[in-house]
């Protein structure tokens, strides 16, 4: 999807201060837009600045940033007034709880006090939009914002439009996630999970699957992803890895593996998700990772993605 239109850098307002809150407000920071960040809890708001100063300066570190962190920083403000926060603003991502309740309470505020022209994204993972923006008169602004986290470093988004949102909408969503970074796809239609989360889902079940049958250890069938297929994954998709593995493209790939995949895929079911299941792989989780480790590990695992940002900054396409 490509627009010509002028990329504005005006006022964006993020709406829940969280992690997935803060993160993008670094993204549109970053990009050059003033950034009101508001979060009901003032104490969640209020430390927010320190944590996305912290990561400002890691982003910087490896050549992630445009500007000085103290510059990306000064564009953000913390504004506990929803009103004040969301006046004048392009776009209002909202990141509140995962519940259509919630959902419906912001987006009917956000509708009222919002400019009419200003777009209103949710970062929600799995909700479809039409389940929390189907009483709004300005409903025709409204879409899933769908990120992957962070946000920062991974730069998917996904827009997802609910089957009132108007085509112009998702134009100038497209164009103004692009120009803020983002890598942005769009879906044609509405789907419970979008298009990352059920990739995802399928990968899990397997993997879960493969662990309940007692073929490999929880620590080897990561290794599958992480020394094997996400090498390739890192920089080009499914689709593009199977063209480029057979010597006539992906009907060629097809034809030689098709039957193989489908009899693979067709003799499994369904993980259960049984606690007795996701307890045996936790418990080998935990035998490598305590879970006071965590934490410490998840920032390990940010610097590698930082690591990697810049990595792929510098590579060619082709």
């Amino acid at each position: 999807m490509q627009s010509t239109a002028t990329t504005e850098r005006g006022p964006v307002a993020i709406i829940g201060a969280g992690l997935i809150g803060r993160a993008w407000a670094i993204v549109f920071a970053r990009a050059g837009h003033p950034v009101r960040l508001h979060d009901m809890d003032r104490h969640t708001m209020q430390a927010s600045h320190a944590y996305i100063e912290a990561r400002l300066h890691e982003l910087a570190d490896f050549d992630l940033l445009t500007d000085a962190p103290h510059t990306v920083l000064a564009r953000i403000t913390c504004v506990p007034d929803l009103a004040v926060a969301l006046r004048g603003v392009v776009l209002a991502q909202e990141n509140v709880r995962e519940t259509v309740e919630a959902k419906i309470e912001i987006f009917q505020r956000m509708d009222t006090l919002a400019p009419k022209e200003a777009i209103l994204a949710s970062s929600t993972s799995w909700l479809p939009a039409s389940e929390f923006t189907n009483d709004l008169p300005g409903r025709a602004r409204c879409l899933v914002a769908h990120p992957t986290n962070p946000p920062y470093l991974i730069p998917l988004v996904e827009l997802c439009p609910a089957p009132w949102t108007a085509a112009d909408v998702m134009i100038r969503a497209h164009t103004l996630y692009s120009a803020a970074g983002q890598s942005p796809v769009v879906l044609s239609r509405e789907i419970h999970g979008f298009l990352l989360n059920r990739v995802q889902a399928a990968v899990l079940n397997e993997c879960f699957k493969l662990h309940e049958d007692g073929l490999a250890s929880a620590e080897d069938i990561d290794r599958v992803l992480k020394d094997g297929l996400a090498l390739r994954w890192s920089f080009m998709g499914p689709f593009e890895t199977i063209d480029l593995n057979a010597p006539a493209g992906v009907a060629d790939y097809a034809a030689r593996y098709g039957q193989q995949n489908r009899a693979a895929v067709d003799s499994e079911h369904a993980f259960s998700w049984s606690e007795s299941a996701v307890d045996r792989v936790h418990q080998e989780r935990r035998r490598a990772l305590e879970l006071e480790g965590i934490a410490l590990r998840s920032a390990w695992r940010d610097k590698r993605l930082m690591a990697l940002a810049a990595h792929k900054r510098q590579a060619p396409d082709c």
